[in-house]
């Protein structure tokens, strides 16, 4: 299953030629970044908060639904090593959350992975990537966070794909913060 980002995004569901080796590898690498991150340090994830949203129109194409529907956003920040890293925002429809998403609501500091990959009635799409803007929920969700840290807006990569079940969508968007690229970088694991 293909994720056909609008021309009008700056979604690619393709690395683009600007994108360097690393962040190629970073934004396209298959299976569940956890396991990746995790072959940089120790992964600990923090959630941010959990909530009822309306659907912002930016990111209507990513679950194929009409904006300002009913969603529940689950977001969160994973560190290596203690350095805030990745940041991740994840939503599905809220009537889902309440059926075959429900577990999304009970995964309290467990990664979203734990219900991902274990079950076969899952897939997911291919996955999209780009250099954020300030009009993207996720860029702003992730510039509120980094504020502290770095009041200067920074250029942020992110990825995301969506997995389905039995028909119900739930994307997943992954920022990689600034400071991931320097731990990965570091590592010559990283790389393939």
């Amino acid at each position: 299953m293909q994720l056909n980002p609008p021309d009008h995004s700056n979604w690619l569901a393709a690395p683009s030629p600007s994108f360097s080796h690393q962040q190629k590898y970073w934004l396209f690498r298959p299976g569940a970044l956890t396991a990746g991150l995790r072959k940089l340090g120790k992964v600990q994830l923090r959630v941010i908060r959990e909530h009822a949203d309306g659907l912002h129109p930016a990111e209507a194409w990513m679950l194929q639904r009409p904006p300002r529907q009913a969603i529940w956003v689950r977001e969160i920040i994973m560190s290596i090593d203690g350095v805030n890293s990745v940041f991740a925002r994840s939503f599905t429809p809220l009537q889902a959350s309440h059926g075959l998403w429900q577990g999304m609501r009970r995964l309290r500091t467990r990664p979203l992975a734990d219900m991902l990959y274990h079950n076969p009635q899952i897939t997911r799409s291919g996955f999209a990537a780009c250099r954020l803007n300030a009009q993207q929920p996720l860029y702003r969700s992730a510039q509120h966070i980094l504020a502290e840290a770095c009041p200067t807006p920074q250029a942020l990569l992110a990825r995301c794909s969506v997995f389905q079940r039995v028909g119900e969508p739930l994307l997943v968007a992954e920022c990689f913060l600034p400071a991931f690229w320097s731990l990965a970088a570091a590592q010559s694991g990283s790389m393939p």
